[in-house]
Parts: structure tokens; sequence; C-alpha cells
């Protein structure tokens, strides 16, 4: 089986076998389908695997399990699909949104709910009736708001209105001539606007946004709005499968939840027990791979020592470096 992550910023490709030992890993350029498109997108995964099996021609595999970013709408997904399927790597294919993959990756049994706060925001609901809540994901348009992408925004928008005076006054200012080396926020945004430098560095604003929110209003601020944000997603989704009013395991993933900001992380709790008292929250430092692979293997009717060896092979202690594997999972703290 040929499990893929598909991310914005990388894309993850496994090799494993039924018996849930993974024979191969490679990993490749970002999946972007919705800019780059769906044949660029694909092109990716044929590229990582054609690396990572040097000297193999397709078929790869008897199966792929493609959980990728940019698959926010089934439409995109039967698109994916087709393609991925056209290309000969497997005659059995199936593609959906990472989301998916976050929750079973994190969740104890194949329902739940998840959230991903990474480069981008996005929710997932599954009933144990198999009943399916999403978004379409689609930012702005869709009524999307957070991510890194977009909270990097909004920390240059609020620097440079508060340096040349429409805003108040915030040491995100500070943060965003530190971060690029600029004399000011204005140097900044023109050397963003005429190319100089490179819009994908906006993100690194999102690790100073974190650190000083306990201390700037503006900051802080903007992480309340985030955490309201996240806690909106989950509960709304949750409800329209029918999952408030019992037992429920939330799984958090992405970059921005998995770095366990305690200002981000204890607002969440809050709003989660005031909004879900019943909901368990998670979160889950296992690379999104494992989700697909589960997936796979799911499809494979794999025996369950398949998926304790999947899960033993991806385990590395708290804090260990997740571009070379896994950190485990854990509840955040309280049990909320």
């Amino acid at each position: 089986m040929l499990a893929v992550d598909g991310g914005n910023s990388k894309t993850d490709v496994c090799l494993v076998a039924e018996d849930g030992a993974v024979l191969a890993a490679g990993r490749g350029a970002g999946f972007a389908p919705q800019s780059a498109g769906v044949a660029a997108a694909i092109d990716v995964i044929g590229e990582t695997a054609a690396r990572m099996l040097p000297g193999a021609r397709p078929p790869y595999a008897d199966h792929i399990a493609a959980y990728v970013a940019g698959a926010d709408l089934p439409v995109e997904e039967d698109r994916l699909q087709a393609e991925l399927r056209s290309r000969g790597y497997s005659s059995s294919v199936v593609v959906a949104n990472d989301t998916f993959a976050l929750l079973r990756s994190g969740s104890s049994a194949p329902w739940g709910a998840a959230v991903v706060c990474g480069a981008g925001i996005n929710a997932v609901a599954v009933a144990p009736d198999g009943r399916v809540a999403r978004f379409p994901a689609l930012g702005r348009l869709s009524g999307d708001w957070g991510g890194g992408s977009g909270l990097a925004e909004e920390v240059l928008w609020h620097a440079a209105r508060a340096e040349d005076g429409r805003g108040p006054a915030t040491t995100l200012t500070d943060a965003v001539r530190e971060t690029f080396g600029t004399p000011s926020v204005e140097a900044a945004v023109i050397a963003f606007h005429l190319g100089d430098m490179a819009m994908g560095r906006l993100h690194e604003l999102v690790a100073p946004l974190l650190g000083m929110a306990s201390g700037d209003p503006v900051a802080r601020a903007i992480v309340t709005r985030l955490a309201e944000e996240i806690t909106l997603l989950g509960t709304v989704a949750m409800r329209r499968v029918g999952l408030l009013a019992s037992p429920c395991e939330v799984v958090l993933g992405g970059g921005v939840l998995t770095a366990r900001d305690p200002l981000l992380t204890a607002l969440i709790e809050e709003q989660y027990a005031a909004r879900a008292p019943h909901a368990t929250l998670l979160v889950t430092e296992v690379p999104p791979i494992v989700g697909a692979i589960l997936h796979g293997l799911d499809h494979l009717k794999a025996k369950p020592s398949a998926y304790d060896k999947v899960r033993a092979h991806f385990r590395q202690p708290v804090g260990a470096d997740p571009e070379g594997g896994v950190t485990a999972q854990g509840a955040i703290a309280g049990g909320r």
C-alpha cells in the first residue's frame, strides 16, 4: 500500500506492507492542486515515489491511500482520484482531505472530530454511524479565518497600522522588524509587495505572535480569536453529526497547535469545556502520514498487529524531531 500525506509545504509518501511494515519512505514538494493544478500536484506523488523506489516501475502498490490538502470539496477529491488512477501507480485509489488522516491518526476510534491549524485551518467530524460534517475550507470566500498564513497576515496588518498611527501601539511592530531585518514595518511590506521577500516567509511571524500574546493586548486578541475559531470549527462539526451530547475525542493537529503554546492551549481548553463539556481534547504530534497509513490498512482489512507495528515504527519520545518521525500524542492537561 502506498500512503500519501500531501501538505501545503511537503508531501510524504510511504510504501507499507499489509502486515504494517514500513518498507520505504520519501518526501517531496508541497501538494498544491488549487494553485499548481491537479496534474502538477499528482506529479509530486509520482516523483517522490520514483525517488524512494529507484528502479521500480508502476504500479507501485495494490492500493493508494492519499490524504491531501487542497481536496476540500468532494468534486476535488474525485478529480485528484481520477488523475492519480490514470497514472497507473495503482488500480485501487482513495483520495480524501487530510483532516480525515488527522482524525484517524489521533483518535482511539474511527469516529470523532479533528481540527487542523497549520498553514491553513479546517475541521471534520465523523459519527459512529458514518455521517460526516466538513467545511469547504476555501479561505475568506467560505468564511474561514486562522491558520498560520492568516495569523501572519493579521500580525502584519496590525503592525503596519500601529507604526503609521492608524492603530494602537503593539510590540508586533518590533516582531516584524526583527523577523525580517527591516528598519520599519513599511519597509517589510514594500519588500513583500515588490517580490524582494518571498511571501512564504510570512509564516515566520506566527511564533513571535504566540510569544508576545501574554503581554501585548493586540497580540492576545489575535490569539483569543484563533482559540474561538478552533472551538467553533470543532463544536459546529460535532453538532452537525450529533456528537455534542456524549463523550467524543477531538484531535487537534497542525504546527500551530502541536507547538502547545500555553496561552492558546489554555484558551482552547476553556472554550471547549464551556461549549462541548463531554469532549476530550487530544493534541496529536504523530505525522499525518500515520493517518493515511491506517486508512490504507483499513482498506486492506489488515490484522490488528499491523496497526500496532505502524504506530511502533513512528513512535518517538515527546520532543523528537517531526522531520524524522513521530512525537507521542497526549491529552491536554486537565483531560480536555
